[in-house]
């Protein structure tokens, strides 16, 4: 895994005006609302913003009436970097496992960069999809079928294998960026 200060310098950098002509975003977060909107993924999204990273938020870039699937698929194309929070209800989303297959397909076809963060969660229960994971697996699979929900097994099991941040019992998930 990146040391935190090369992270650091990777979104700085992400901020000149060299990359602003070739993306929209410095980083698109994904990460289920319900689980750590108000918490975690807003003090990140805080401190993105103070170290001058500019970051999609869905409740901050999306307008009500706007296309919501539209939107968030243009974003994550036109970021550099995707951070995903992975929280305990985060699989049982749709939307969410839908982001993750994006930004699977991102960086293996844009090379775009992806952090995973395990928010209160045990990594391997994404990589091997067990306990809440694969509960909310099982029961997507009853509505949109075997090939949908093997797609959104193989981007979990990918980006869960990534380096990234393992945040279980931490203090509200602290993850210094400076």
């Amino acid at each position: 895994m990146e040391s935190t200060s090369e992270t650091n310098q990777l979104l700085l950098h992400s901020s000149s005006s060299l990359f602003r002509r070739c993306w929209h975003c410095d980083v698109f977060l994904s990460f289920r609302g319900e689980d750590t909107r108000k918490s975690f993924t807003d003090h990140l999204f805080a401190a993105l913003r103070r170290v001058g990273v500019y970051a999609f938020k869905d409740a901050e870039e999306l307008h009500k009436g706007e296309d919501i699937s539209t939107d968030l698929i243009k974003a994550i194309q036109e970021s550099m970097i995707s951070i995903i929070v992975f929280s305990k209800t985060y699989a049982s989303s749709r939307w969410c496992l839908e982001e993750v297959v994006k930004i699977v397909e991102c960086k293996e076809k844009a090379n775009q960069v992806v952090f995973p963060i395990f928010y209160d969660i045990d990594p391997s229960e994404v990589r091997k999809q067990t306990g809440g994971f694969g509960d909310a697996l099982a029961q997507h699979q009853q509505q949109f079928g075997t090939k949908k929900v093997s797609q959104w097994k193989t981007a979990l099991t990918k980006v869960s294998n990534f380096s990234g941040w393992d945040l279980q019992n931490d203090a509200d998930g602290y993850l210094p960026l400076y």
